[in-house]
């Protein structure tokens, strides 16, 4: 099966990639450094956004709710340092009859919420999908949305492979329109969203909505899939969202086919109706396909894994820069059991900081892939996943990094003008048991606080000054 598997994702991609690359064109040589868009808040301070998923348990949950209690929030700062979180939620629970909207399972979001609220996080609510919805032995749409045609939807082993039976291929071509039945599947979508949108429109702990998890474009693919039904369905359902909410962030994603692999994205610029600078983000997310299929980052792993991380960086950055949209990466992770997954982890911390962009890790479920062995319990990757890193830039960033060698955290910054506040760091009390001892060209002040491990560092503007901080582990 995993030779079948390898074999089917080569030949997908391959053809997706075909395509994209005829619709995009080549990579442009000789070009400067990428100018990226950040995620704000309301004070203009650029977020680097860093957490979990929470959680994979939700899919399958009767009430839709993942595994977490209240207390497990607060455990997982305590042993992150996190301020992010990418929550699940689905539309067969948010509308389980049409247009009936479920206001009590929203109140149950709205209470995981305010647990996060106060330990300080960020939430991105994530309208969740795979391989379409119960009906076809997948999690996302409800029953009454999905028309297979009475043709086979057997679940696959592995699992990836149910998105290529005959009644999911249907389910997803009657919700796209590319089969003509039900043109109403996708109108229903985007006021179930915009049902969302109004009820948490005044929650100044939701950052924004992620549109659809890892979209799939049933017999259509590749370029034709994201320029044509992804990018009206995107439109729509962001225009529909505009009338109730003009202040939340709006992310999209990518055909996870191809991109999670670093291949091109045709996805194109998409329009935001809300007054003032759009407030779109771009959400890829990154499953190199060695360690995808539960392969380990050693031996030729290595090798054909950072490959895709170049590429996937290079890609990125292209369709980040056509969409004009910050980025986010919504999902990435692996197997931690698996030998060299520290270092891969590694890796790919360094690589998000040269982007300079956030992230959520897969999954806050325990288990495997999990910096939770069992609830309340770390797991060896959590030493590794808890990093420090800037949480707010009181500017506009121009690099950051934490060198876990040296347990040096640089990050170099400029003003911008509107933007008042701290610069926030999170130093992990494992690296600077005593806070940090700071280096900073200009006047600043700084104030420690032990209890969270934040460190916030103000200075004065002064035009044209590059502010450089260097943080190290303080001796006292």
């Amino acid at each position: 099966m995993g030779r079948l598997r390898r074999w089917l994702v080569g030949l997908v991609a391959l053809a997706c990639a075909v395509g994209l690359l005829a619709a995009v064109g080549p990579q442009p040589s000789g070009t400067g450094p990428w100018q990226e868009r950040f995620i704000t808040d309301a004070q203009g301070r650029a977020l680097i956004l860093y957490g979990l998923n929470t959680s994979s348990s939700a899919k399958s949950s009767a009430d839709g709710m993942p595994w977490i209690k209240q207390g497990d929030v607060a455990a997982e700062y305590n042993l992150l340092g996190t301020d992010f979180v990418r929550y699940l939620i689905q539309w067969r629970q948010v509308e389980p009859r049409p247009g009936h909207y479920d206001d009590a399972y929203l109140a149950q979001v709205a209470q995981r919420v305010a647990w996060y609220r106060q330990q300080g996080y960020h939430v991105l609510l994530d309208m969740h999908q795979d391989v379409y919805g119960p009906a076809v032995g997948g999690n996302g749409a409800p029953p009454w949305a999905t028309d297979s045609d009475g043709l086979p939807a057997k679940p696959q082993n592995p699992w990836e492979l149910t998105y290529i039976q005959p009644g999911v291929i249907h389910a997803f071509d009657e919700f796209w329109g590319t089969a003509p039945d039900h043109p109403e599947y996708r109108q229903q979508y985007a006021a179930a969203w915009t049902h969302v949108a109004k009820y948490f429109a005044g929650d100044d702990t939701v950052i924004g909505y992620d549109l659809m998890n890892e979209p799939w474009g049933g017999s259509v693919q590749g370029a034709a899939f994201e320029s044509g039904p992804l990018a009206s369905m995107y439109q729509d359902t962001i225009d529909a969202i505009r009338t109730v909410d003009q202040k939340h962030w709006l992310f999209v994603e990518p055909a996870a086919v191809s991109t999670n692999w670093g291949m091109p994205s045709a996805l194109p610029k998409l329009a935001d109706p809300r007054a003032g600078e759009a407030r779109i983000g771009y959400a890829p997310h990154l499953y190199p396909e060695p360690i995808d299929s539960g392969g380990s980052y050693t031996g030729g792993n290595v090798f054909l894994t950072d490959r895709t991380l170049a590429s996937w960086a290079a890609q990125v950055q292209r369709t980040a820069t056509r969409l004009d949209a910050p980025v986010l990466l919504g999902e990435w992770g692996l197997d931690a059991t698996q030998p060299g997954s520290h270092l891969y982890v590694d890796h790919v911390q360094t690589l998000l900081d040269q982007m300079m962009i956030g992230e959520s890790y897969w999954s806050s479920d325990p288990g495997s892939w999990s910096p939770w062995q069992a609830p309340g319990k770390p797991s060896d990757i959590a030493p590794v996943l808890g990093t420090a890193y800037p949480r707010a830039i009181a500017g506009e960033p121009v690099s950051f990094g934490y060198d876990k060698g040296t347990l040096q955290l640089t990050v170099d910054w400029t003003d911008k003008a509107g933007v008042t506040g701290s610069t926030d760091l999170y130093l992990p009390p494992s690296d600077f048991p005593n806070g940090g001892d700071v280096s900073l060209n200009g006047e600043y002040t700084s104030t420690w606080n032990p209890r969270t491990h934040i460190l916030s560092i103000t200075v004065p503007p002064k035009a044209g000054l590059v502010h450089t901080l260097t943080v190290t582990p303080s001796t006292s």
